[in-house]
Formats: C-alpha cells, structure tokens, sequence
C-alpha cells in the first residue's frame, strides 16, 4: 500500500492532483490507515500515469472516466475505445480549424493596425471588437 506522498512521488505528481482525482472518481483510495491517511494500491500509479497520458492526448477528466469506464461494460471492445478516440480527434480538429481562423483574424487586426502613432479613438483593433454584428434580414 501506498501514501498519498509515496504515489506522487512515484507518479510523478502532487498529493492536491491525487486528491483532485479523488474527488472526481478517477483514482478510488484503497483504504484509509488507522491514521486517517489515505492508502493507494501498487497499481494505483498506473492508474495516474493513463490518466496524465489520456490529458496529453487531449481528454477531459470526464471523458477519461469515461473511457476508464470502457473495460468495465460486458460488452465493450476495442472498437468502442477507437470510436471514442476517433471522436476526440474530430473535435480536436475542429477545435484547430477554429484555433487557425482566430489567429488569422488577429494577424489581420494586427496588419491594420501597424501605424503605431495612431489614437486610441482610430485604434483598427479596438474598432473591428467594438463593430456590432450586422443582423441578416430574410
């Protein structure tokens, strides 16, 4: 059995991040010593390195939950943890796709804006965030 400090020490992390874990469901303690303190298996640090992996590959702590739930379903394969993966890819995708049309737009707003000398009341970047949207009329 491990504590608390062993299985940071070990995994690489802080007693808060076990403790926050904890609390939303991702790494259950295995006991409690006489003590109070709280008591992790060996594999425990297993446990944390999946879920700091599955957070580099860009998962939620809900969707790894969800994705730690997988094993656990009678009826669950292989294929439902590539379809999961598959759909964080999209959406991380999309997310990139959004991501590139920001930064372009900033490049932009920055491109108008490279008289330096300028007013703050003829600020090109200050103006094109304070335009209202034009509403479409049908």
């Amino acid at each position: 059995m491990l504590t608390i400090g062993k299985l940071a020490a070990l995994a690489g992390t802080s007693p808060n991040t076990l403790r926050y874990y904890e609390r939303e469901g991702l790494i259950p303690p295995a006991s409690k010593g006489d003590n109070g303190y709280r008591l992790y298996a060996q594999d425990a640090a297993q446990r944390v390195h999946f879920i700091r992996q599955a957070q580099q590959c860009g998962f939620t702590l809900a969707e790894i939950r969800e994705l730690l739930s997988i094993p656990r379903q009678a009826s669950a394969g292989c294929s439902d943890v590539r379809t999961f993966a598959i759909e964080k890819k999209l959406a991380l995708e999309a997310k990139i796709k959004l991501m590139k049309a920001m930064s372009a737009e900033l490049d932009q707003l920055i491109s108008d804006c490279a008289d330096d000398k300028r007013a703050l009341d003829d600020c090109p970047i200050l103006n094109a965030l304070n335009r209202m949207p034009v509403e479409k009329t049908h």
